[in-house]
């Protein structure tokens, strides 16, 4: 079933100007009848600015006062919004991230050079322009631009430049890069483990040969020969 184009919007306008029921408008709207009661109460996150369905053309006076009139009565809408598409262009990138944008250019360029203008502004969503100017090391912030991971930004995912690194060593007859850098760490851990393991191991065999040959327990002494007064 269609919905108004800004549910929340519309459905406080028509709590303020109608005397639809909420269940009514919660149905038009697709919200839950609750959303529609904190609404009414003034108790949602925040003071929604309310949306004219009626101007909107996604309601008629008329559907309103039949709604009214007969609270069993589900309203219609008059002509859905149109859906909204999202045109081709580059990636969308939230602008606290916008800054790093020169970094991650900078990385991919260092460290696979073999990916084209156009891979890079796929993945981090920028223009040619930018990124031939850090290339050819002439773009205006180029003395502050320090090469770090997009992945480690948030401006691409590890599929994605894999992806892309794949794609673009297989166009150069390169073997495919790999990063080791995972299983590196993972054999790291293990170690660690191993060793934390081990050593545990050697301690209680040390309590426990210490415990048999009748050494006396010190663990409730603070210095030698002096009991903690604390401990019973």
């Amino acid at each position: 079933m269609a919905q108004p184009l800004m549910p929340h919007a519309t459905a406080s306008w028509l709590v303020e100007n109608s005397s639809l029921t909420f269940e009514q408008i919660a149905d038009f709207c697709g919200l839950h009848i609750l959303e529609v009661q904190a609404i009414a109460d003034d108790t949602a996150a925040t003071k929604l600015t309310g949306r004219d369905p009626v101007r909107a053309g996604e309601l008629t006076h008329e559907e309103i006062e039949k709604g009214q009139a007969d609270p069993d009565c589900r309203l219609t809408m008059h002509k859905a919004p149109d859906p909204v598409r999202r045109t081709r262009g580059p990636r969308y990138t939230p602008v606290s991230k916008r800054q790093d944008k020169p970094d991650g250019i900078a990385w991919i360029i260092r460290n696979h050079p073999e990916v084209s203008d156009g891979q890079i502004g796929k993945l981090i969503g920028t223009t040619r322009t930018t990124i031939a100017a850090i290339r050819e090391r002439t773009h205006w912030n180029m003395a502050n631009i320090q090469p770090k991971d997009p992945v480690t930004l948030g401006l691409t995912s590890q599929r994605e430049l894999d992806a892309a690194i794949a794609k673009a060593a297989k166009a150069a007859g390169t073997p495919a890069y790999v990063d080791t850098t995972l299983d590196s760490d993972r054999l790291a851990l293990i170690d660690e483990l191993r060793a934390e393991r081990d050593q545990h191991a050697r301690d209680a065999e040390a309590a426990l040969a210490a415990a048999e040959a009748g050494e006396p327990d010190t663990s409730d002494e603070i210095l030698p020969g002096i009991k903690d007064p604390f401990k019973r």
